[in-house]
């Protein structure tokens, strides 16, 4: 059964539009870094491609964008499987994209594409790379100063003194 109602917004949108239901909003949680940080990605369990000249394919691409990003919330041991999955079906969709740029997919395959990309969605956002995620996971992300001494100003003006 689909939930009803509007999904809730996360804390950090609540921060970010000023909090106009003026509800108490937890603070948000700092994830500090585990004490060994590695400076070097992991290396895959499973083969993942390469192009022609060698270069990274799509899925080992994502393999070390993924591995450099997340260290702080990701555990090598217990989150690598996910990972490879995400890896191999980065890998799937660009062969799939391939052959559909040059010969064409009939309409079954896109649909098999596009199923394919919601699952690598779905994937990421267990991984936490979505912002409602990410805040979830307390990893908020800091806006630059730029927008936030513009987001200031405008809250000031909204707030009459």
């Amino acid at each position: 059964m689909a939930p009803r109602g509007r999904k809730p917004k996360s804390l950090e949108q609540k921060m970010r539009i000023g909090n106009p239901g003026k509800r108490k909003l937890h603070p948000l949680k700092t994830v500090a870094p585990p004490l060994s940080v590695f400076s070097s990605p992991p290396q895959p369990h499973r083969p993942l491609t390469q192009s022609q000249s060698d270069v990274l394919g799509a899925g080992a691409q994502l393999w070390q964008n993924i591995w450099q990003a997340a260290t702080p919330w990701l555990q090598r041991d217990i989150d690598a499987e996910l990972v490879m999955m995400v890896c191999e079906q980065t890998d799937e969709r660009a062969m799939i994209r391939e052959k559909m740029l040059g010969v064409g997919l009939d309409w079954r395959e896109r649909t098999a594409l596009r199923h394919l990309e919601k699952h690598i969605t779905s994937n990421l956002s267990l991984l936490g790379f979505t912002p409602t995620d990410r805040a979830r996971l307390g990893m908020a992300s800091q806006p630059s100063d730029e927008l936030q001494a513009f987001r200031d100003k405008v809250l000031a003006q909204r707030i009459p003194r």
